[in-house]
């Protein structure tokens, strides 16, 4: 004899799990969003792509790419940080995460609004002159800024970013008055650079960067890297010249809105991961001589932990303020 309550009970909870899944398929199915804090063009943008294109693939389902330069990448990082959802990534320095933060006040608290999912690479930090510049050496840019206190200008991807922090260390140790030039991410810098409109810049090393210095278009002064670039290898770092505390690098990688689960980060670092070591990928990366550094959930938020707290200590010793 047919239990018609069993079977209405079990039509019940199919229709459940239809719902359920029908639920589940339309968000896989919603596009992700990666936000980049800096303007379109430079290398976190272009990076951010080639990673967008892969990911869809990967996914199943678009991922588009939304820039929200300003404020040295803090007003996209605060964009990632109120998604509140899993379906937004930012990929970024981590200086808005570990460093703004210490100079300015930010609408988001960095270490529990936003959550670690994937570092990419490391990057090393190129000081150079453009056409306006005079000299050729680091040497030559402290005699003219000693000889000239308001004449020289330095460009860099924002306040609060880690070139304004690399700048107030060399400005600091110097005792020298290097005027400080924001801003919203590296793309706009390298036309103004080559147009006058500043005489020094603090980038990440990139192809584009690569080549002007080739070219002669822009001069290589000294670099922000552990040990001399096996591609550069007659420019000093900067900890060479006797600027220690300057001699920074920028780590680049994802982060997810603070309250994203822990399967969903462990996953997108295992997709992040796969894609970072693709050689259509990496190579372009390489080549420009930045550094691959893949790793788990754990060790991004353990480096992120440490950054935020080295660089507080930095900040409050130099007593750094936003202009």
């Amino acid at each position: 004899m047919l239990n018609l309550k069993r079977i209405a009970g079990l039509c019940a909870l199919g229709a459940a799990c239809a719902f359920s899944g029908a639920v589940q398929a339309q968000a896989d199915a919603k596009a992700m969003t990666i936000v980049v804090p800096y303007g379109a063009g430079g290398i976190v943008d272009n990076t951010a792509r080639a990673f967008a294109q892969k990911l869809a693939a990967e996914l199943g389902r678009p991922v588009v790419v939304e820039n929200r330069g300003g404020a040295g990448g803090m007003i996209g990082m605060n964009a990632v940080a109120r998604a509140h959802d899993e379906n937004t990534l930012g990929f970024t320095a981590v200086s808005p995460v570990t460093l703004s933060p210490h100079v300015m006040k930010t609408l988001y608290d960095p270490l529990k609004d936003l959550a670690p999912v994937a570092a990419v690479m490391y990057s090393p930090v190129y000081l150079v002159g453009g056409p306006k510049f005079t000299g050729k050496t680091f040497k030559d840019m402290l005699a003219q800024a000693k000889a000239d206190p308001d004449g020289l200008s330095l460009a860099t991807a924002g306040v609060g970013s880690l070139g304004h922090l690399m700048l107030e260390q060399i400005n600091g140790q110097a005792g020298v008055r290097i005027a400080h030039v924001p801003y919203k991410g590296m793309a706009q810098m390298v036309p103004d650079a080559l147009g006058g409109q500043f005489t020094l810049m603090l980038v990440n090393a990139s192809g584009p960067i690569n080549a002007l210095i080739d070219e002669g278009k822009l001069a290589l002064l000294a670099v922000g890297s552990p040990v001399r670039l096996p591609g550069r290898p007659d420019t000093p770092t900067l900890a060479e010249l006797g600027y220690p505390m300057a001699n920074m690098t920028s780590t680049f990688g994802f982060f997810a809105p603070g309250g994203a689960s822990p399967e969903f980060r462990a996953r997108m670092n295992g997709l992040i991961n796969k894609i970072a070591a693709m050689p259509d990928v990496s190579k372009p990366l390489t080549d420009a001589l930045n550094i691959m550094s893949p790793g788990t959930v754990e060790q991004f938020a353990a480096q992120v932990q440490k950054e935020y707290a080295d660089n507080g200590k930095i900040v409050k010793d130099a007593n750094i303020r936003a202009e």
